[in-house]
């Protein structure tokens, strides 16, 4: 780097108005060392206060007029920071009006001497590459692998049926199909990143790639991993060896030698949501790393979310749909009247059915929610009953007795519905725990397994047995289950969300992906066009929140400086656009003494202008002292902005 002096940092700091670069003179023992890409400690202010950074670039002379500061240490020499995980922090953090370095904390891991020495002392060796690369099964011959060669974005609709590895293990036909996809890449000498909602789904898309390409060309980088191993993994990665990461929503940001694909598996599912600021959904870093880096982009699951449809809609992404494969026979029930008991609650066609698989192989019974207390809701409308003290549910305890407050334990006595003034309840949904004993008492003889997050099951043999699991903690049966019971869809649609429906239709469609072929699917309690959807692989979406951007603000200055939103929009009425490429509409809603909080939605055509106000905005919320007020220290305001919240109404 001799001849280029001066060194263009990012300090590592959520303060937005750090977001930037800071020029440093680079100390001449420091010049070899101080490369584009490594971990530098900096001073910043006065005080002698240190900080970390990345180096971004080397130049040959500053902007700024005055005398510079000198880097005060190189932490390593390893360049941590690759030039395309840079730029798609930097374009991910300004669509989220959001921090880089933010992005960058969850990118790349801590750091840890030991591992690192480790790393250099090793030879690489990833084993070789396949010999020939595996047809991708059960679409039309060849389409997937020209997508992935010609770096299409496509979204493809899982084979929903359980397969058999050639090691005996059963896995989901969706992970076979990942790993035939990824293998293709490789054997093209391209590396994949998958991104996957949890651990379960890694280690069913591990053994899926053990049979097709060499474990060592595999790399495995997750929260349940320590320290070392995963910042080993991602050195690992850096390497010039085409590779094939897999891991869960930070896995988009991996350094990958020329990248050929991006697959995301099940983007609805909330795991893939960042609850860290900026808070970029795993789906939206992936597309943008796509359009950068040229990759194939695959969208895969069982159901489809709304954003990802409406990207097909517009031809952003290719459907390709399942030609060859197996979807569940799902049988629609009509609602039960007394769910109360155990018997009342299956329906008669659902439980004969259960009866006779049961002696065959495994069954699985969907519920809402794990416990044993019984939630209850109004008789005559459904809607959920609340304690009138404290807004807490209203269930039945596991001793019996009357009805009392889940939070306060105050009793239901002389409730009334605050809808339709009816006083009788229902239960509408019973825990885990509790179905789990009424039908060991119905099926004296069988035995019930019990798998919810607290005592999570993974695989379940092919023996005989009833597996009781809440959404998303369904274990894998060899062989698929004999057949599928989706009780409580009544609960479920009660949930208070825009996304109830999709998510009720993700939940359902993952379950009756695990059935055998030919095996039945009960959705119990649903009807209408909910329950006629819920066959996965063919669900379109209507006029849901597809066509606008939502940004969720709070600010203690008051929503008038929220990004140009004036204080007539921030009552309710709407301002058009100056470009008139769209609108943005913003409600405030008091928070607490001195607090403002705004919802913005804009269209998806001046996202970028209004993530640049907004973020401008808190830069200058940040550095704008406040006057005193009541005798109180001067301060300075706070505006937090979240971009695309998931779980915003």
């Amino acid at each position: 780097m001799s001849g280029l002096p001066v060194a263009r940092i990012l300090v590592d700091s959520p303060l937005p108005q750090l977001d930037q670069h800071f020029d440093y003179r680079v100390p001449e023992a420091l010049d070899a060392a101080a490369a584009p890409g490594v971990r530098v400690r900096v001073p910043l202010r006065a005080g002698g206060r240190i900080a970390t950074g990345w180096v971004i670039e080397r130049v040959e002379r500053s902007e700024f007029r005055g005398d510079l500061s000198d880097v005060v240490d190189v932490v390593s020499d390893v360049p941590v920071l690759a030039p395309d995980v840079w730029r798609l922090a930097r374009a991910a953090a300004d669509r989220a009006a959001g921090n880089a370095s933010d992005i960058l904390r969850l990118a790349i891991p801590s750091r840890y001497v030991r591992a690192e020495q480790a790393w250099r002392n090793a030879e690489a060796d990833p084993g070789p590459l396949p010999a020939a690369a595996p047809a991708v099964e059960g679409y039309e011959p060849g389409r997937v692998e020209r997508g992935i060669a010609a770096g299409e974005r496509m979204v493809l609709a899982a084979d929903a049926r359980p397969v058999q590895l050639g090691s005996g293990t059963w896995v989901g036909a969706w992970a076979r199909t990942v790993a035939q996809a990824a293998a293709h890449a490789l054997a093209h000498d391209r590396s994949s990143i998958v991104a996957v909602p949890d651990y379960r789904d890694q280690e069913q898309l591990e053994a899926a790639l053990a049979e097709v390409v060499d474990a060592r060309r595999i790399l495995r980088t997750d929260a349940r991993q320590t320290g070392p191993a995963r910042f080993r993994a991602f050195l690992e990665a850096m390497g010039d060896h085409a590779r094939i990461v897999i891991g869960s929503r930070s896995t988009v940001y991996a350094p990958a030698a020329r990248l050929g694909l991006i697959v995301v598996v099940d983007d609805g599912d909330g795991s893939h949501a960042e609850p860290l600021a900026p808070g970029v959904h795993s789906r939206d870093a992936a597309l943008i790393r796509q359009e950068q880096s040229g990759a194939a982009m695959v969208f895969l699951g069982h159901s489809r979310s709304v954003e990802v449809q409406r990207l097909v809609g517009l031809g952003w992404v290719h459907e390709v749909p399942l030609r060859r494969g197996s979807r569940p026979r799902v049988v629609l029930t009509e609602q039960q009247a007394a769910p109360d008991s155990g018997g009342a609650r299956i329906p008669s066609a659902a439980w004969r059915e259960a009866q006779e698989a049961v002696s065959a192989g495994p069954v699985l019974v969907q519920v809402a929610r794990p416990g044993h207390t019984p939630m209850l809701v109004c008789d005559r409308c459904r809607e959920p009953a609340r304690c009138a003290a404290c807004g807490g549910a209203l269930v039945v305890p596991r001793s019996g007795g009357p009805a009392s407050c889940a939070l306060c334990g105050t009793s239901a006595a002389g409730w009334r519905c605050p809808v339709c003034e009816a006083t009788a309840m229902r239960a509408a949904v019973v825990g885990a725990s509790r179905t789990a004993e009424e039908l060991g008492r119905a099926f004296p003889r069988t035995r019930v397994v019990v798998s919810d997050g607290e005592r999570p099951i993974q695989r379940v043999g092919p023996e005989s047995g009833l597996v009781v699991a809440t959404r998303g903690a369904e274990p894998v049966a060899d062989g698929g289950y004999r057949a599928v019971l989706l009780l409580d869809g009544e609960r479920m649609l009660l949930r208070e969300s825009l996304r109830v429906a999709e998510d009720c239709l993700r939940w359902w469609s993952n379950a009756a992906a695990l059935a055998a072929p030919g095996a039945p699917v009960f959705l119990v309690g649903v009807g209408g066009a909910v329950g006629v959807r819920s066959p996965p692989g063919g669900r379109r979406t209507g006029r849901l929140r597809n066509s606008r951007r939502v940004a969720r603000c709070a600010s203690s200055c008051g929503a008038d400086g929220l990004g140009g939103v004036d204080p007539g929009a921030a009552r309710g009425r709407a301002r058009a656009h100056p470009g008139g490429a769209g609108r943005r509409r913003a409600r405030t809603d008091p928070g607490g003494e001195g607090l403002d909080r705004a919802v913005v939605r804009f269209g998806y055509s001046v996202g970028a202008e209004v993530a640049q106000r907004l973020k401008a905005e808190a830069i200058r919320a940040a550095t704008e002292r406040r006057r005193p007020v009541g005798g109180r220290r001067a301060g300075r305001a706070v505006v937090r902005v979240r971009m695309d919240d998931p779980e915003l109404p």
